[in-house]
């Protein structure tokens, strides 16, 4: 567990990091353009190459020493973001911003199977639960340091400092994965499957993990609207400041879930606690899209962010229950392509549908977005209910 800790450290500073680089391009794009649908592009185009690259990069977290590609991944990362530096400075077009964002998410996606992967070599199984809360808190830490940083920042300084931050923040990620390679021996257990299918074949031998996986690719088709959306919603009625408070405030929903369950883990069965929490984000999700009266946001928003943690928990241990550890890097980028499908659905078409309907019922761009936002929430709930009933996944807890 203290190596488990070690690199969790490194691995919080770093998404601090990248969320002062996501706040501070929201903000600076919505100030340029005033949509959402340029917003929610650059969302995209940091998502869709993250998602391309999952797979593959899980075959090579297991045959190859995981530690180093997180090395890799960490690293080259800051060369993406290195170029969005350099085409703000001069000015460059918006697709620089673009092909910034890309390039910063292709080596990230090499990162994160491989620091899945490591989590099952450095502890127990009686101990995935209390990663996940761990987890949940690093996660957390992006939604409330990372804000409030940004506007501090950006009070006195421009996006340009932000995205130096951000650079820098790899450092401790690489000097905790180089630590951490010297002191464990590489228990990598090799898979001599070199096909990119490795993981989808063996998901498709597991008929619950199959289903999870799939319903969960639609299940963050509607959670991703209020994720793309939530930052042009409030910002076309406030200010950058009021925008990191807003998001500090909800964010620390996660903190709250994520330390209790670093505590107490989750005691009852992983498949309700998965349904039960989604649900409840979906009904947070309805009252956050419901006004855009800022004391019915906040409440609304922190309830969205207390039930992710446990979402993330109960989904990462019914998962990591039922998967052998040869082909563990490969199933986990196989289930991280399948499961996130639904964002890149939801980024691309929420900022263009938020922007259409302001303009058909004449509302401005920010009810534009709580509308969306509210919608999704309704089928989100709906759906999560339905997934109790599912008896392949059921089964999935008693392996």
């Amino acid at each position: 567990m203290k190596l488990f800790i070690i690199l969790w450290l490194g691995q919080m500073i770093s998404a601090i990091g990248s969320g002062l680089t996501s706040f501070g391009l929201s903000v600076y794009i919505f100030r340029e353009t005033g949509s959402a649908f340029y917003v929610s592009l650059i969302a995209l185009a940091s998502f869709l190459p993250f998602l391309l690259i999952s797979v593959p990069a899980g075959i090579l977290a297991d045959k190859h020493d995981r530690r180093a590609l997180m090395v890799i991944g960490d690293g080259l990362s800051a060369l993406g973001v290195l170029y969005i530096l350099i085409a703000i400075a001069l000015k460059l077009p918006f697709i620089h911003i673009i092909i910034g964002s890309i390039i910063s998410s292709a080596f990230s996606a090499l990162l994160e199977p491989a620091f899945k992967a490591t989590i099952s070599d450095l502890l127990t199984k009686e101990e995935y639960a209390k990663a996940g809360g761990l987890n949940g808190l690093s996660s957390g830490a992006r939604f409330i340091i990372s804000p409030l940083l940004a506007a501090l920042l950006l009070s006195f300084s421009s996006i340009r400092l932000l995205l130096i931050i951000d650079m820098l923040s790899f450092i401790p990620t690489i000097i905790a994965a180089l630590m951490i390679r010297k002191r464990i021996s590489r228990k990598n257990i090799k898979s001599d499957k070199d096909s990119m299918l490795t993981g989808f074949k063996a998901l498709r031998k597991n008929k619950g993990l199959l289903v999870l996986t799939i319903y969960t690719s639609l299940l963050t088709f509607f959670m991703g609207t209020i994720q793309i959306l939530s930052e042009p919603m409030i910002l076309s009625f406030s200010t950058a400041t009021i925008l990191s408070i807003t998001e500090v405030m909800c964010a620390s929903g996660m903190i709250v879930s994520g330390a209790l369950i670093s505590k107490r883990g989750i005691k009852n069965s992983y498949r309700v606690a998965l349904c039960l929490s989604l649900f409840l984000a979906g009904v947070a999700m309805v009252g956050f899209g419901s006004t855009l009266n800022m004391f019915i946001i906040v409440p609304f928003g922190f309830i969205f962010f207390l039930s992710i943690p446990y979402a993330n928990t109960a989904l990462d241990y019914l998962v990591r229950s039922n998967i052998e550890r040869s082909e563990e890097g490969s199933i986990w980028g196989a289930i991280g392509f399948i499961s996130q499908l639904g964002y890149v659905f939801s980024y691309s078409i929420s900022g263009y549908a938020s922007d259409y309907l302001a303009k058909i019922i004449n509302v401005s761009v920010g009810r534009g977005c709580s509308l969306i936002i509210a919608f999704g929430g309704i089928i989100l709930a709906i759906l999560a209910l339905i997934m109790l009933s599912f008896s392949s996944i059921r089964r999935l807890e008693s392996a």
